[in-house]
């Protein structure tokens, strides 16, 4: 019963701390030169930050856990005993460690998704010339993509110019430059 109250201590102390450090000392108006912001501290296989299995908040999570249920599974008399208790105590709490990982996976790849992968699908749409594209020259497109009005630099496939108002569409975009052909 002991080590499930410390377990549930260590557990609650580090969360604790981690929120009041991370609040006061969390170094919010110091970053690094190109790092991008923040990213959970741990080992993905990615090259995006992410969340592992061996982040903090996922080993403090299983700890705090495995403490509580454990703590639980010792009042009641048929798994009072530390051979019953514990292994249903490590089942709950790779069960929450693990629905935390499966949340906060999602949450990140929702969050640091590329906008790279967007832009690729945009070959096919139609869009207007805002400001005329000149032969061989750059000009601006505008385009509507799920209801929001964007626009880019872009030039024709052909190296043709196309006056201001007239419809294209989009064959390809490279870098930032998108390519069109007239309609």
């Amino acid at each position: 019963m002991m080590i499930y109250l410390i377990c549930l201590v260590v557990g609650v102390v580090f969360t604790l701390v981690s929120v009041v450090a991370g609040h006061f000392f969390g170094g919010h108006s110091d970053h690094v030169g190109g790092s991008g912001g923040h990213a959970e501290a741990g080992a993905d296989s990615s090259d995006m930050p992410g969340i592992s299995i061996f982040s903090p908040t996922i080993i403090a999570s299983f700890i705090t856990a495995f403490g509580g249920f454990g703590l639980i599974f010792t009042e009641f008399p048929a798994t009072k005993k530390v051979i019953v208790s514990a292994p249903l105590s490590m089942f709950c709490a790779l069960a929450i460690a693990g629905v935390l990982f499966v949340f906060l996976r999602s949450v990140f790849r929702h969050t640091q998704s590329s906008s790279e992968s967007h832009i690729a699908r945009l070959a096919g749409t139609e869009a207007s010339v805002a400001s005329p594209i000149p032969a061989n020259g750059v000009g601006e497109i505008a385009y509507v993509v799920s209801g929001s009005r964007y626009t880019a630099p872009a030039r024709t496939e052909d190296g043709s110019a196309i006056a201001s108002g007239k419809l294209v569409k989009i064959t390809r975009v490279v870098g930032t430059q998108f390519y069109v052909t007239s309609l």
